[in-house]
């Protein structure tokens, strides 16, 4: 099978995903969506002579067609965006010679489509290991930016990748803030457990601060506990954690950014956290559909359904509080209340 021949058949494929997805939401899990991907290759590839092998390493790409292989990626949200793998692809299948991704969008009207993995390619971000970030159709790849090619980056090892990471993530930065890798070292598979870009909390503007107390509360509802137990002083060590190693954010005083009188001023109880809380509804709706699997999978200990992430918030939440009953404030339409 050539290239043209294997592109014709992801051709098909999408076709046919696409149809599927919109007559039934049945594969629209990311997990199940990959299993329906190999199963329909497989049955594209009847009479061909190849056959669509998982990675039994469960490594990269997801599968693997002679030198040819996809990797997969789903999401539900409305958007053809989405995290992918680590840069030091330490796990790349060796037969493969050219990757393409495979992506389901589900929300919106649903559809699949594919492209070259390399060209999709459009922004790096760290969180706690440098990841690529992939975008079907962009216009903009990032190999371009740094000026090299997918195919010659990927085969260099990692501390000399680091270079243009580093000048790409210059590029990049705003008044006041800094790189955090500034020398070149030699770094292993992991990478580096911080961003690049480290800003600041006083140097947020008022609708950032908002955001991000919004993500935070959304990820550590043990900041409901009560003031003096052990839960809630590793609350707001989690907090600043995630700023750190998530936003790049460096939290002076965690404490006050969620208890100071000005962020729950003009309440209506006289308890700063909570009053916050009380302000802030809007953009916890909005983060509980764009924060990462990952995230929640961390802070919380598993993955929540999309759909229902705000009422098992309010389930944590009401474990945590002591002297109020959060779900009896917050959340109401979510809960069928009035």
């Amino acid at each position: 099978m050539d290239k043209l021949e294997f592109e014709d058949l992801l051709e098909r494929l999408c076709q046919r995903l696409s149809k599927e997805s919109r007559d039934s939401d049945e594969h629209h899990k990311p997990s199940k969506f990959e299993a329906r991907v190999r199963t329909v290759m497989g049955e594209l590839l009847v009479g061909t002579g190849q056959e669509a092998a998982p990675n039994v390493d469960q490594g990269f790409p997801d599968i693997v067609v002679g030198k040819f292989g996809a990797e997969v990626k789903a999401t539900e949200s409305n958007s053809w965006r989405c995290i992918a793998n680590s840069v030091s692809e330490g796990q790349r299948s060796l037969a493969v010679e050219q990757i393409y991704v495979v992506f389901g969008k589900f929300g919106g009207i649903p559809e699949v489509r594919w492209a070259s993995y390399g060209d999709s390619i459009m922004h790096v971000r760290t969180s706690h290991v440098p990841r690529f970030e992939i975008e079907i159709g962009t216009e903009n790849s990032l190999f371009a930016q740094m000026g090299t090619s997918y195919e010659e980056f990927r085969q260099r090892p990692m501390h000399e990748k680091m270079p243009y990471i580093r000048d790409y993530a210059r590029g990049r930065l705003k008044p006041g803030e800094r790189l955090w890798w500034l020398e070149d070292t030699e770094l292993d598979e992991a990478g580096h457990s911080l961003p690049l870009e480290v800003r600041s909390i006083l140097q947020l503007s008022a609708e950032e601060k908002k955001s991000i107390r919004a993500e935070a509360t959304l990820l550590v509802p043990k900041i409901f506990s009560p003031s003096r137990s052990r839960n809630k002083k590793g609350a707001y060590v989690d907090v600043a954690m995630f700023y750190m190693t998530y936003r790049g954010i460096l939290a002076h005083q965690t404490r006050d950014f969620f208890s100071a009188g000005s962020v729950g001023e003009n309440g209506a109880t006289g308890d700063y956290v909570r009053d916050a809380t009380n302000r802030i509804q809007d953009e916890m709706r909005a983060a509980a559909l764009y924060l990462e699997d990952a995230l929640f999978l961390e802070y919380w200990g598993y993955v929540p359904e999309r759909s229902s992430v705000i009422l098992d918030w309010l389930r944590l939440a009401d474990e945590m509080a002591s002297d109020w009953t959060p779900s009896d404030e917050l959340f109401l339409a979510e809960q069928g209340k009035s």
